[in-house]
């Protein structure tokens, strides 16, 4: 047994210890973001404008927020599971994402599902955004999620799309709580999916 390869919870090896460095990579992301809008702005990423009199919002308002999201981010997820049941192109990607994903615990996806959301949506949203406009930080977001492979090109065009809806719900909401809230919803919907239909595969294998 190859011990750099860790036993999943079904007694399977990962290809790669993905949680990992993804918690690293993402903890990275959210720093560069918060050090760019200190120097920048002299604030975090977390609201939308910097100017000395912006108004915090009230609690109520702030869960408003993230009910915003949860509910633009639930959207996503039926969208792009119609797109996927009813397109080759769209199963194909599902089939490809869920291969190169591999089975994954509850735990791993809930930790991967905060870390993407939360350092994606600091750089992306919170700190890119406010510099280069909505449009271009979204086309950015989409070229982040780029891999050159035809069956997964889709996927760059998605994120792209969802790039512009979460840039939304910053620009409208004025802070990360609403883009936050849907995208650890997608990504915690999504990747759980994405897995069980890997563990099915491999049972089947």
């Amino acid at each position: 047994m190859n011990p750099e390869k860790p036993l999943s919870p079904r007694g399977k090896s990962s290809r790669f210890p993905l949680v990992p460095l993804a918690v690293v990579f993402y903890g990275v992301m959210g720093m560069v973001a918060v050090a760019w809008r200190l120097l920048v702005d002299g604030q975090g990423p977390f609201w939308a404008s910097a100017a000395p009199d912006a108004v915090v919002p009230a609690a109520g308002l702030l869960l408003w927020h993230a009910l915003l999201g949860l509910l633009v981010g639930g959207g996503l997820i039926v969208w792009s599971r119609l797109w996927i049941r009813s397109t080759r192109t769209g199963r194909v990607l599902a089939q490809r994402l869920a291969e190169i994903l591999g089975p994954l615990s509850g735990a791993q996806v809930a930790v991967l599902a905060l870390a993407s959301g939360l350092g994606e949506e600091a750089f992306f949203r919170g700190a890119l955004q406010p510099r280069v406009g909505l449009v271009l930080a979204s086309l950015l977001f989409g070229m982040a999620h780029l891999v050159p492979r035809r069956e997964l090109l889709p996927w760059a065009g998605f994120a792209a799309l969802a790039g512009v809806l979460l840039g939304a719900l910053f620009d409208y909401t004025g802070n990360l709580l609403a883009p936050i809230a849907a995208h650890v919803l997608i990504n915690g919907v999504n990747l759980r999916w994405l897995s069980r239909a890997s563990t099915l595969r491999e049972r089947e294998a």
